[in-house]
C-alpha cells in the first residue's frame, strides 16, 4: 500500500486525511448543536454546556491542523487524474467543490478560533494552546465579527459538503465507476487519459470565499448593538467626570472572566479639608446594569438569573468618603442591587493635581449576598466572589 499519490490513485496518507476530517466534521457539528441548545438554569446544567462546547471547540481544532497537513500534503503529491475528463462541467464541478472545502476546513474552524481568542472566558479549549492569539485582542466587537464569519463560513462548508457526498453518490449508483473506491481502497482504475490542470475551479472557490466574507461582514455591520436598559443622565456634581472605566472580574470555569459597564454616573462631593464630622464629602454612583459587556456571557449575566437588568435596571452606591487605612480615602456606604441593599466599603487612592482628581479603587462583593446566580451556589462553575474596580479622572465643576 503506497503512502503517496500516483497519476491514477491515493495514498493512503491522503486517504487517511480524508476520513479523519469526514469523522470531526459532524462530530463537531453535533457538539456544536446540542452546546448550543443546551440550558444552563443550574450548575449542572452550566457545567455540561461548557464542556459541551469545550470539546465543540477542542474538536474543531483538530479538523483545522489536519486540513491544514492535508493541504500541504496534497500540494506535493500528485493529483489522480478525473474518471470522466471529457464532462466539463462536471469536472469543473467537482475541482470547485474541492477547492471550497479546503478552503472551508480551514477558515471555519479558525474564525471560530478567533472567536474564542477575542471573547472572556466561558468553555476553553482543551488543547494545552490556544485560549489567546497574538494580535487578537480580547475585544467584543471583534468577537461577534468573527461569530458571525464563523457561522457564514460553517453555511458554505455544508453546501460543499453536500455536494460532495451527493456527487459521490452519482459516480456509485448512476455511473457505476470506481471513484468512491479509489479514496475508500486506495483502487486503481487503471489508465486515465490525461486532462492538465485548471485554475478556472479555484478562481471560482476564491469568489465564493469572498462572497461569503461579504455577506458575514455585512451582516455583523447590520446588527446594531443591544442598547442598554436605561440611558442615564449625570445629575449636577461638585466633581464632573471626565473619563473612566467601571469593571468587573469573575471567577467562570477556573478562568478570570473580565467586563465592563459602558453607561455610569457619579455625583461627587469632595473638600480636601476634613468636614466637622471627620468626613471630606460624599458620592453617589449609578450604573445602568444593561450596559454590561462580559464577553460571551453578556447575555446570561444581564438575564433574569444573574443581574436581571429587566427587572432592576440600575443598581447604586451611595457613599461617605472618609480616610482609608491603606489607601487615602475610603467610601462607605450601600450598595443596591437587584433590590437588595448590603453595605460596601471601596478603598481608594486618590491624586489631586489642581482641580483634576484621578481616582483608582478596588472592593469586592460576593453575588449570593445579592441573589445573584442562585442556581448556582458554589464556585464549581461561577466564582461566588465578584470584583469590582473603578478608575476615573474628574474635574472640579466651574
Amino acid at each position: 500500500m503506497s503512502a503517496t499519490n500516483t497519476e491514477t490513485t491515493y495514498g493512503w496518507v491522503e486517504r487517511a486525511f480524508h476520513w479523519a476530517i469526514a469523522l470531526l466534521i459532524p462530530t463537531a457539528a453535533v457538539l456544536g448543536g446540542v452546546a448550543y441548545d443546551w440550558p444552563y438554569d443550574t450548575d449542572a446544567a452550566l457545567a455540561t454546556k461548557a464542556t459541551l462546547f469545550s470539546a465543540h471547540k477542542t474538536v474543531g481544532l483538530a479538523v483545522f491542523f489536519i486540513a491544514l497537513a492535508r493541504i500541504v500534503w496534497a500540494i506535493t503529491q500528485p493529483r489522480p487524474q478525473p474518471l470522466h475528463p471529457d464532462r466539463r462541467a462536471e469536472t469543473f464541478v467537482a475541482g470547485l467543490v474541492h477547492w471550497v472545502l479546503y478552503g472551508s476546513l480551514v477558515l471555519v474552524p479558525l474564525t471560530g478560533w478567533i472567536h474564542h481568542a477575542t471573547s472572556e472566558g466561558f468553555a476553553p479549549i482543551w488543547w494545552p494552546f490556544g485560549q489567546s492569539l497574538p494580535f487578537f485582542p480580547k475585544d467584543p466587537a471583534l468577537s461577534a465579527t468573527f461569530a458571525t464569519l464563523h457561522i457564514t463560513f460553517k453555511w458554505v462548508l455544508i453546501g460543499a459538503l453536500v455536494l460532495h457526498i451527493v456527487g459521490t453518490i452519482k459516480h456509485a449508483v448512476i455511473d457505476k465507476d470506481s471513484t468512491f473506491a479509489r479514496m475508500w481502497r486506495g483502487s486503481d482504475p487503471g489508465p486515465l487519459p490525461a486532462s492538465g490542470r485548471h485554475t478556472a475551479p479555484a478562481i471560482a472557490a476564491l469568489a465564493v470565499w469572498g462572497a461569503a466574507l461579504g455577506v458575514g461582514l455585512t451582516v455583523t455591520s447590520d446588527q446594531a448593538p443591544a442598547a442598554a436598559a436605561v440611558q442615564l443622565e449625570q445629575a449636577a456634581s461638585d466633581w464632573v467626570v471626565q473619563e473612566g472605566t467601571l469593571s468587573i472580574d469573575v471567577v467562570q470555569m477556573g478562568a478570570s472572566v473580565t467586563g465592563t459597564f459602558e453607561d455610569w454616573t457619579a455625583v461627587i462631593a469632595f473638600d480636601e479639608a476634613p468636614r466637622d464630622d471627620g468626613t471630606f464629602g460624599e458620592v453617589e454612583v449609578t450604573v445602568a446594569i444593561g450596559s454590561l459587556t462580559l464577553g460571551s456571557v453578556t447575555s446570561q449575566a444581564t438575564g433574569a438569573e444573574f443581574l436581571d437588568a429587566g427587572a432592576f435596571p440600575t443598581a447604586t452606591f451611595a457613599a461617605t468618603i472618609q480616610p482609608g487605612e491603606a489607601t487615602d480615602y475610603v467610601a462607605d456606604g450601600t450598595l443596591t442591587l437587584r433590590g437588595v441593599e448590603m453595605p460596601l466599603r471601596l478603598p481608594f487612592d486618590l491624586t489631586l493635581d489642581g482641580d483634576t482628581a484621578t481616582v483608582t479603587g478596588n472592593t469586592a462583593v460576593e453575588r449570593l449576598d445579592f441573589g445573584v446566580g442562585t442556581a448556582y451556589p458554589d464556585a464549581s462553575n461561577v466564582g461566588l466572589t465578584v470584583d469590582i474596580a473603578v478608575a476615573l479622572t474628574a474635574t472640579r465643576a466651574p
